[in-house]
């Protein structure tokens, strides 16, 4: 790779000064512009990282010379915007969920391949040092055959003023929120997802929207798994737990570490979650693979299968039954449309 990729920023809110942050150690790519219709807020962004701000992405995409963006929007915008950048054969990186229905994401893929740029959804926990640690910890076979399966993204968050709550903006609640997270490391450790089961939790905070969530699923393979999610409730266990037949992998925000059924000691192999570390392994990642010097981590179809089991998970919540995934969403994709 002879050059760093130049990246525009679309957004200039919360999860853009991480990435902001992330740029400034990356070593294959450069922000070179940020556009936010707050041009006060692109304003300041830029100015920290020394590159332009616009007050619209069109005028960002006209006036900046870009290879890729990153949409850092809300949600509802995802598809539009995404499309706009990728009919103008740049290559993007859209910031979870990927959209907030299944038909909007698929129409996000089939533009990408009619142009033959890169697509695909921000899942930083795919590139948390001790996440991938983990999956060859189980992939060696230690603990032998996965059985269960937990997450917990679980802690309380003043949600009454956030965009998050507001369904028309965000699609959803918690669930689709740090749900996708949940779905996403699920399919990277275990595979596809057979069916899901969503039970709403009690409201507190008087949102429109689900703010406490247990869910259920069943892997294609027979694995079960239980996700809690919540922004009233504080659980400060580790976040991803893995039974197997002869051992446990825990992984946790400070520490992660295994333990074999025969010994009574865990062995520690991480030190916990580096979020920066994890958006600079992303950037990079991305970069190279649209140079092809490297393959995407997580794939368009596979951020469009998460948007389909957020989509069955909410059928699920609203009928109060078990719901059947769609395992090929992809196929439903008409290239070029």
């Amino acid at each position: 790779m002879q050059e760093r990729l130049r990246f525009g920023m679309v957004g200039a809110g919360r999860i853009a000064q991480t990435y902001a942050q992330a740029f400034k150690t990356v070593v294959h790519a450069e922000l070179v512009a940020v556009a936010d219709t707050r041009l006060d807020a692109a304003d300041a962004l830029a100015s920290g990282m020394n590159c332009r701000s616009f007050d619209t992405h069109q005028r960002m995409a006209e006036e900046a010379e870009l290879d890729a963006v990153i949409i850092c929007t809300p949600p509802a915008t995802h598809a539009e915007v995404g499309c706009y950048f990728l009919d103008r054969k740049l290559h993007v990186l859209c910031e979870k969920p990927l959209s907030i229905d299944s038909a909007s994401a698929r129409l996000m893929l089939s533009t990408a391949r009619a142009n033959g740029v890169l697509l695909t959804m921000s899942s930083k926990f795919r590139y948390v040092d001790d996440v991938v640690r983990a999956k060859s910890v189980m992939a060696s076979g230690l603990i032998g055959d996965v059985i269960h399966f937990e997450n917990t993204f679980a802690a309380h968050v003043d949600m009454g003023n956030r965009w998050n709550c507001n369904p028309s903006i965000s699609g959803g609640g918690v669930l689709i929120d740090n749900g996708t997270h949940s779905v996403d490391i699920m399919r990277y450790f275990l595979g596809p997802i057979a069916e899901v089961y969503v039970v709403d939790g009690k409201r507190i905070q008087g949102l429109p929207v689900d703010e406490t969530v247990h869910m259920v699923v069943r892997t294609t393979t027979g694995v079960t798994g239980s996700v809690d999610l919540s922004w009233t409730i504080n659980k400060d266990a580790s976040y991803i737990s893995i039974y197997g037949s002869r051992g446990t992998i825990s992984i946790g925000w400070t520490e992660s570490k295994y333990r074999e059924v025969s010994r009574s000691e865990w062995v520690v192999f991480g030190n916990g979650y580096d979020k920066i570390q994890a958006f600079r392994s992303l950037i990079d990642n991305f970069a190279l693979a649209a140079c092809g010097e490297q393959q995407l981590l997580i794939s368009a179809e596979d951020a469009l299968a998460s948007v389909s089991v957020i989509e069955s998970a909410y059928r699920s919540l609203r009928q109060n039954r078990w719901m059947s995934i769609n395992r090929k969403p992809e196929l439903a994709i008409v290239a070029g449309a």
